[in-house]
């Protein structure tokens, strides 16, 4: 997705530097959340501010979300069909292979040394204990800390102080929009409230990206809240 997003962006409408792109995925990859997303996101903000920002990443999700509602909805209607349950079922087999494939991808990138490996290694450990994945990641934070000296960056300066200031009320606007929809969600909807706040601790906790954020939903949904089984827990994956 990320490569697809830099041709587009980079190459064909050259909205962006091949360098300030890269300077941008290097950000997205560092803080928590889906990487593609955010990434789309970036463009937008560099293209057309924080305004551009926003449209982008409602653009990007909008076809996974309404995809997902429509397959979540036929999904409800026929899970207990022998045919639908059958299908499901091989499909299971291919989630592991994925997940392994994603495992391994990002292994060959990012354990190149012990101090990884060691981290790696305590995580899967209180992984199979089954310690709370919040605990695991923040105690793999302080390994990084302790094990790991902090790499001088090289930034670049600011080649656009006026677009920067141009991008705070639009920002602004839509961070009071975010908190009062929280705010109405409260008082209106109690359920949905809780929804939204659990699936914003999880993202902001998913470093990593989308397969990050399986452990923490497993534990929040299927483990703590039971609101619904593993086995549909993978059928939607």
């Amino acid at each position: 997705m990320v490569a697809y997003i830099r041709r587009m962006a980079v190459v064909k409408n050259r909205w962006l530097t091949a360098e300030l792109f890269n300077d941008g995925v290097a950000l997205c990859q560092m803080i928590p959340g889906a990487t593609a997303m955010q990434t789309t996101a970036y463009v937008g903000l560099k293209a057309r501010g924080a305004i551009g920002a926003g449209v982008s990443y409602i653009g990007f999700g909008l076809p996974a979300f309404l995809l997902m509602t429509i397959f979540a909805a036929l999904y409800t209607s026929t899970s207990t069909l022998p045919v639908v349950n059958s299908a499901f079922n091989g499909l299971q087999a291919i989630i592991v292979a994925i997940i392994a494939n994603a495992t391994l991808s990002f292994g060959k990138t990012t354990l190149k040394d012990w101090q990884t490996l060691l981290v790696a290694g305590l995580a899967a450990i209180m992984f199979s204990l089954h310690v709370n994945p919040v605990i695991v990641i923040l105690s793999a934070a302080v390994c990084g800390l302790l094990l790991f000296k902090t790499k001088q960056s090289h930034s670049h300066p600011a080649d656009s102080s006026g677009q920067n200031a141009s991008t705070i009320t639009p920002l602004l606007l839509i961070l009071s929009a975010s908190f009062i929809g929280f705010v109405v969600l409260f008082f209106c909807n109690r359920a949905l409230f809780e929804l939204a706040v659990l699936l914003f601790r999880i993202d902001m906790f998913a470093f990593g990206g989308g397969f990050a954020s399986i452990p923490l939903m497993l534990h929040e949904i299927v483990t703590v809240r039971h609101w619904m089984d593993s086995q549909t827990f993978m059928h939607a994956i």
